[in-house]
């Protein structure tokens, strides 16, 4: 057993770790490492890790490692895992003085010589069949990032139905708020190519649960490919997950990575490993462009149409415009644009541009004739500038 001290991964994390200990790894490099966070679960440990350890000595076709972190666990769990170690081969713990999954997955996964690191929690809530295809696409390069999704299409889900409303609850706001195309940020079930990870953990300022939505959402930013596995996967009845606290904290990591992209950061250096973005896919945004144009405009009519009577063209075309600003503004970033975020800024500008000449323009013809049919060739010349502004905008002309 030795003392690890301070590694140099370490030392972007802000608060320096009490205590970190653990047994000398075997020699030879795996091409993946599956790494199992464990606070207080004594009673789990063995079974799980003897289970995991079978199934990738009978099935699995790539070298593995299994890393056992025990992040400040309370009960005996760090000296079941001493001697997990010791009984079983290809099996490493590690002790750290301090709790969080993040903090544990940092260490762990900063330190690994593997090619390919995973993680999964200890209740083996995903059924181990899906980890083949999880690191499959990372060892052979075509991706970066590979996450196990319980909301993906083929997935089969036994849980609790609080839990899955805060789960589709909480990816929707995700999706809404950052246009992330990932399905399912909080499965405990993910796996990286090692290379990748390295450049992008300093990045990350999370070291407890939303640790994982942080990395998804930096490795999305910066045009990694992240591939999505359907799983089966059950409830623990017996999970250490506070759902309530946890949820308010990824709330607020919600918050703040908006804020983060909003104000430009959230760019990593990843040097080789970037991947070039696609020479020319004007095509396929194009024809996105025109069916969200196509759809917010014709939800922006039946409103100005079904208001204009009541409240006049000025007012009905306030509302018809504000309506689908934010469902455009999202919809165009996740689709038509290059980063899957939309750019508020420009964004409220055009917005802001397209509401001062619509009602201008609609005034202006109001106070000459009172034909709805003039009215509405304005309302369709000045529609159709702020769509070719937005064009413009988005990138989809270049």
């Amino acid at each position: 057993m030795r003392d690890l001290g301070t590694a140099p991964l370490l030392q972007s994390v802000r608060e320096q770790p009490l205590e970190v200990v653990a047994i000398e790894p075997a020699a030879a490099s795996p091409t993946v490492d599956v790494v199992v966070p464990v606070f207080d679960e004594e009673r789990s440990l063995g079974p799980s890790i003897r289970r995991i350890h079978e199934y990738l000595t009978r099935c699995f076709p790539f070298s593995w490692r299994i890393t056992i972190v025990d992040n400040a666990s309370t009960d005996g769990t760090w000296a079941l895992a001493a001697e997990l170690e010791q009984e079983l081969e290809h099996v490493r713990a590690v002790h750290l003085g301090r709790k969080g999954r993040g903090f544990a997955l940092r260490t762990a996964w900063g330190e690994s010589d593997a090619e390919v690191v995973a993680y999964m929690d200890v209740d083996l809530s995903t059924d181990l069949d899906a980890l083949l295809p999880l690191v499959a696409p990372l060892v052979s390069g075509h991706s970066d990032l590979a996450i196990g999704s319980r909301l993906a299409p083929g997935s089969h889900v036994a849980r609790h139905p609080k839990r899955e409303i805060i789960s589709r609850s909480y990816n929707a706001i995700l999706h809404a708020v950052l246009a992330t195309r990932v399905r399912d940020a909080q499965c405990g079930f993910k796996a990286a190519r090692a290379s990748v990870v390295r450049r992008l953990l300093p990045a990350i300022e999370d070291n407890g649960w939303f640790f994982d939505t942080e990395l998804l959402l930096l490795a999305e930013r910066n045009g990694l490919r992240i591939h999505e596995v359907a799983v089966d996967w059950i409830d623990d009845v017996d999970s250490r997950v506070q759902v309530v606290s946890t949820a308010i904290t990824d709330l607020k990591g919600t918050a703040r990575m908006a804020w983060r992209f909003a104000t430009g950061r959230g760019r990593v250096e990843l040097g080789p490993l970037a991947r070039a973005p696609v020479a020319n896919d004007f095509g396929r945004r194009f024809v996105a462009f025109a069916l969200i144009g196509l759809a917010s405009t014709s939800v922006s009519l039946a409103l100005f149409l079904s208001t204009y009577g009541a409240i006049g063209p000025v007012a009905a075309n306030i509302v018809a415009l504000t309506a689908t600003f934010v469902g455009n503004a999202w919809a165009n970033a996740r689709y038509t644009e290059r980063r899957p975020r939309p750019r508020w800024v420009p964004a409220f500008a055009l917005y802001f541009g397209s509401l001062a000449v619509t009602s201008i323009s609609l005034a202006f013809v109001a106070a000459v004739t009172t034909s709805f049919a003039a009215q509405l060739a304005v309302l369709v010349v000045t529609w159709s500038l702020a769509a070719a502004a937005r064009f413009i905008l988005v990138g989809i002309a270049r």
